[in-house]
């Protein structure tokens, strides 16, 4: 046993000049002596300490207690202790009748402590040292180890490197956890867990990414010196690490200026060896083909992150947001695009909604024999009344709780009911299937070893080969022509105007028009008629009501609303535009993002007298464009120093012309009352 001490006298008052603790010996100097004073530049190398002296004697430490300062909140003193210091807090279950098993007695209320405190110089002294125990020690190495405070082999620098070279070769932590159990060498080493395993080898790859993170910042600047148009930023940690990043070349630039009208947003993707989400911003092209407008890889998935990258991506492009968004249903996306992209339509990826819809109405369904009917007539409602009203109805008929899934979806209606969404352009998409083709075409070039500095160019090499596609969809589309089902001119204009596959779409909505539809008129006037159109061998409840009006020009709407949403006329409407003999197809029902003329041109960014007469001030767009045709003309007249000197002219020129407008600085005369007009270069000496 060690040698006891007189127990110590304690004072104790509550402010931040709190007395010493004072140990009163009853002979000459003792090892406790030798102890209290002892000088610490940290409270790390004090636990230290007591740690090997803890070993040596044959017992265990911890923490116990830790006191600051009321105004500043810095620690002033610290108390570490016998691990057998204490005893269990008991909780008293006599109310509730639950009796728990109790584990066994460890903690015995030993005295034992040793306590430190700041000094005027910023270092730790020792001012208590009490080596009084109650129990008996452990008094060999292998019974010593076992004690939490000596049982750290997982911190040595032997167990973390064999942990790293483990975690680099593919192993998961508990993969690497049985690897190191079972090359121990001594018994008395308590086992590593998988949550050591995990710690370890996520501070590698933190120290790792930020390696790689530089490396693939050096990819960009590379980049950028042959795409001036190319964007990419970083987000920092507060040590200076990096930990999200975001990137869009100027050809992904320029498409967003033509497609932004849907956007389909996931992230969902792992496909880098430090498990960082990748999360691409998608989009449709004038072929109906997914195309990339930017690239992200994330830290995590909170809302601020969330928000960091929405505030880059309009940056980026050019503060324009997208009109529609498709998403999953996760909280924090939800929460930063309503911050970032307040009046852009969002819309719940219906997939994921499916997904999780056969889980929560199955209790219901096993319940009430006719619920799936009254489900599916609801969620598939043509108007926003027949929505409420068969929600009210179904809401008491089952008796639906307020907490429940099905309410919780009733709340968000507006972000997938379809009676909501009739008026949003979708491009015929209502689920995150774009995102997720893009992520399995980036399976043939990256998997879960690519390190960050690979991904970014396995990253072009995929946006390549999918650009690839686009232009050979272009090269088709221009040497082919449209093979007719008719001769209507309806379906020739048509034929002239959309890309093949937007052909192909269209050319099925009128064959299913010219063959298997009829109507029966609903009301009839001279500038508007009103008709009622279907298949005869189904129900009248399920066919379209369609408007058509003639006073200036054609205009026909549906009740299926797939113009709204898609941009191509449906079936119904195109039946009824037959029947009354309208010739052509209206140039105000071809959108422009479906033609050829929606293509990629190197180098081609024109801006339209729409652009700048109807801006009170210059849009970054605008700026974007002039600074692209700059750009181009110098690259084309590098060559040409005759070149070169007439462009250089017409800058002069230019800058001649805007110093002569902002020529004239009026200003009061005191002694005459009259203005008088200065300019710089009559100030010029």
């Amino acid at each position: 046993m060690a040698e006891e001490v007189a127990q110590p006298t304690e004072i104790h008052v509550i402010d931040n000049n709190e007395p010493i603790r004072m140990v009163e010996c009853n002979e000459g100097k003792s090892k406790d002596e030798s102890i209290v004073g002892m000088v610490f530049d940290t409270p790390d190398d004090a636990y230290t300490f007591y740690n090997d002296y803890a070993f040596l004697h044959g017992f265990g430490i911890r923490r116990d207690s830790t006191f600051k300062h009321k105004s500043t909140k810095e620690p002033y003193r610290k108390i570490y202790v016998c691990d057998k210091e204490g005893f269990k807090r008991l909780d008293d279950n006599a109310s509730s009748g639950i009796e728990k098993k109790r584990r066994r007695e460890v903690r015995l209320g030993c005295k034992a402590e040793l306590r430190i405190s700041k000094n005027k110089d910023g270092k730790w002294f020792v001012d208590t040292f009490n080596d009084t125990h109650n129990h008996d020690m452990s008094m060999t190495p292998t019974k010593v180890m076992k004690h939490r405070s000596h049982n750290k082999f997982h911190r040595s620098m032997e167990c973390k490197s064999l942990m790293v070279k483990l975690g680099q070769s593919g192993l998961k932590p508990c993969e690497v956890r049985k690897a190191i159990n079972g090359m121990k060498t001594s018994a008395a080493v308590a086992d590593v867990t998988s949550k050591q395993c995990a710690d370890v080898l996520s501070e590698q790859r933190k120290q790792y990414r930020g390696k790689e993170f530089y490396g693939l910042i050096k990819h960009f600047q590379d980049k950028a010196l042959l795409d001036h148009e190319q964007y990419f930023s970083v987000d920092l940690c507060d040590d200076g690490c990096p930990k999200n990043i975001f990137w869009a070349d100027g050809r992904s630039r320029d498409a967003y200026t033509k497609f932004s009208d849907v956007v389909v947003f996931d992230v969902t993707y792992m496909t880098n060896k430090f498990k960082m989400p990748f999360a691409p911003f998608v989009g449709v092209n004038h072929h109906g083909q997914s195309i990339l407008f930017g690239g992200a890889l994330l830290e995590n998935e909170k809302e601020e992150t969330f928000e960091w990258l929405f505030e880059q991506f309009l940056k980026c492009m050019f503060g324009k947001c997208p009109k529609a968004i498709i998403t999953n249903q996760d909280k924090a996306m939800g929460n930063a695009i309503k911050k970032v992209f307040p009046n852009t339509r969002h819309r719940f990826c219906g997939w994921h909604i499916k997904k999780h819809e056969h889980e929560h109405i199955k209790p219901y369904v096993s319940r009430y024999c006719d619920f799936k009917e009254s489900y599916t007539e609801w969620v598939n409602s043509d108007t926003i009344e027949e929505f409420e009203s068969r929600w009210e109805v179904m809401r008491d008929k089952y008796r639906l709780e307020n907490n429940c899934w099905i309410s919780d979806m009733y709340d968000q209606r507006i972000h997938w009911a379809k009676a909501f969404l009739k008026d949003v352009f979708l491009a015929g998409m209502t689920t995150s299937g774009r995102s997720e083709s893009i992520n399995s075409f980036f399976d043939g070039f990256v998997n879960s070893k690519t390190l960050l500095n690979e991904f970014v160019v396995q990253y072009d090499k995929a946006v390549d080969s999918r650009r690839a596609a686009e232009e050979d969809e272009d090269f088709k589309t221009m040497n082919s022509r449209p093979v007719l089902s008719s001769i209507h001119p309806i379906e020739e204009k048509a034929g002239e105007c959309y890309t093949r596959k937007i052909f192909d779409m269209f050319k099925k909505e009128w064959i299913e028009a010219t063959s298997n539809l009829t109507h029966e008129t609903i009301s009839k006037g001279t500038e508007e008629s009103t008709y009622r159109v279907g298949q005869l061998k189904v129900e009248k409840t399920y066919w379209r009501i369609v408007t058509f009006r003639f006073s200036n020009e054609v205009s026909v709407t549906c009740s299926c609303s797939k113009y709204e949403t898609c941009g191509i006329l449906c079936k119904h409407c195109l039946y009824v535009m037959k029947k009354r003999h309208v010739e052509t197809l209206p140039s105000h029902y071809i959108l422009h993002r479906w033609t050829l003329n929606a293509r990629y041109k190197v180098g081609n960014s024109i801006i339209g007298l729409e652009e700048i007469n109807n801006e009170n001030e210059v849009s970054s767009y605008t700026l974007w464009c002039v600074r692209s045709n700059f750009t181009k003309v110098i690259n084309q007249a590098r060559d040409s120093p005759s070149d070169i000197q007439k462009l250089n002219n017409l800058l002069i020129s230019i800058l001649d012309d805007q110093a002569t407008r902002k020529k004239p600085i009026a200003f009061e005369n005191a002694s005459q009352g009259s203005c008088v007009g200065i300019s710089q270069v009559d100030m010029m000496p």
